[in-house]
């Protein structure tokens, strides 16, 4: 194998190269820095709290590969778990044992999963759990929110429209009008917002999917009321209640925000934490529902690689050391004491800015300390253009977020007292630029 990559290049460099052969240089849009500018940088490794660029600069990283390591890169033991399953199987197309694991310790630990199905993505899990509603209710169209995001799945890149209370349009080229037409759209922390939807299209909708910790367009903090007024409307009209967790799931408590809510949805969509670093998905809820899925029911969903036996047993193992040493709660109050002290740099710098977090999350934005930030209506205008200011000041200190002032930061395990004290000294003076 030679040298070209991991050699001498510049992260300029190889960007250059791969604009050539890579729709904007990139396989997934978030990783460019189109929202911030610049050139992405190219990282050659990856472990615990830090990143490593092809420079050899080393940078503590807050995006964690955007959620799913949750006990930072490459945890000693689960690659030592890894490394069993690298040389036992890549990848079987036929039943073993390793899935299986995974998923009856699910089923125990998860009251509201009676049963599930492995896929490959966040996205393909969603896909797979709306087509179960559809079968389940016989039903068409399907009620989101704006601000929340379920992967790029054609009926769900959507967004409100102008005319009637819950018309949507595409919020991407290439999905038809009828795709579209399919999905209803509601507003966050607005009750009225939903009942409007519900009382001209109840009889049509097979259900509401929501991120019961809205994560994709900042840190969306939900209402409890709110929350459960939604699925109090849906199960009044016969809609099923989908909680997408791919983010929140195994990140906030071990449950998600099922367990924080204390509410048993009636299908749960899942990835990033459960595969320990490595792609997969899952869905999976009710009995009744799943037994809908082929080979069992009608409803027809494959996948050549689902449950790779090397992201099982990776997803295994994270989940039981999480367990094993109470990493939610160390997480929540780590992260919360680091969120305190942050705010405190941002008060005293005078640079408008604040952070909120859940769980082992968390997000800056300038809307003030003062205002609970909801809604994409409450987010203010000039997000975008702050964020970008802060996120090359970081990087110039040594710290890596999210390219984009719309994603939300994550701690992991890995992010010790000693590098979150080096992440704050960072932020000081990062702030001195805003």
């Amino acid at each position: 194998m030679d040298n070209k990559v991991t050699g001498k290049n510049t992260s300029a460099e190889l960007f250059e190269r791969s604009m050539k052969v890579s729709p904007g240089g990139v396989h997934s849009p978030v990783r460019a820095f189109q929202s911030v500018g610049g050139g992405p940088l190219f990282f050659r490794e990856a472990s615990g709290a830090y990143l490593t660029s092809v420079e050899g600069d080393r940078y503590i990283d807050f995006c964690q590969s955007f959620g799913p390591n949750l006990l930072g890169h490459r945890d000693a033991e689960v690659q030592e778990e890894v490394m069993k399953a690298v040389d036992s199987a890549w990848s079987f197309g036929a039943c073993e044992p390793y899935s299986l694991e995974l998923a009856e310790w699910m089923v125990e630990k998860l009251p509201f999963v009676e049963k599930l199905r492995f896929v490959n993505s966040g996205t393909e899990a969603v896909m797979s759990a709306l087509r179960v509603a559809r079968a389940a209710t016989k039903r068409e169209k399907i009620l989101k929110f704006e601000g929340c995001y379920h992967g790029h799945v054609d009926n769900m890149l959507v967004q409100a429209g102008s005319g009637l209370a819950g018309e949507a349009a595409s919020s991407s080229a290439g999905v038809s009008q009828a795709m579209a037409d399919q999905t209803l759209v509601a507003n966050l922390d607005n009750e009225a917002s939903v009942e409007k939807v519900f009382s001209e299209h109840g009889s049509e909708i097979a259900a509401v999917i929501i991120e019961p910790l809205p994560a994709n367009y900042g840190l969306l903090k939900q209402r409890r009321e709110f929350v459960l007024r939604v699925a109090e409307l849906a199960r009044e009209n016969g809609a099923l209640v989908i909680f997408d967790e791919v983010i929140s799931g195994f990140r906030v408590a071990l449950g998600g925000m099922a367990e924080v809510l204390d509410f048993t949805p009636d299908l749960v969509t899942y990835g990033k934490i459960m595969g320990g670093g490595f792609p997969v998905g899952c869905y999976g809820g009710k009995a009744e529902y799943l037994d809908m899925v082929a080979p069992m029911g009608p409803v027809y969903q494959a996948g050549t690689l689902s449950a790779n036996p090397i992201g099982m047993r990776a997803g295994l193992a994270t989940l039981q050391k999480a367990v094993r040493e109470d990493v939610y709660n160390v997480l929540a109050q780590r992260t919360e004491g680091f969120v305190g002290r942050l705010n405190e740099i941002f008060k005293s710098s005078g640079c408008g800015l604040h952070a909120i977090s859940q769980g082992s999350l968390f997000w800056i934005h300038g809307a003030g300390a003062d205002k609970a930030v909801r809604s994409l209506e409450d987010i203010p205008k000039d997000q975008g253009e702050t964020y970008k200011k802060l996120f090359h000041a970081l990087l110039d200190n040594g710290v890596f977020l999210a390219p984009s002032g719309y994603e939300v930061a994550f701690v992991s395990l890995a992010h010790t007292d000693a590098v979150l004290k080096e992440a704050l000294e960072a932020f000081e003076k990062a702030v001195k630029v805003l």
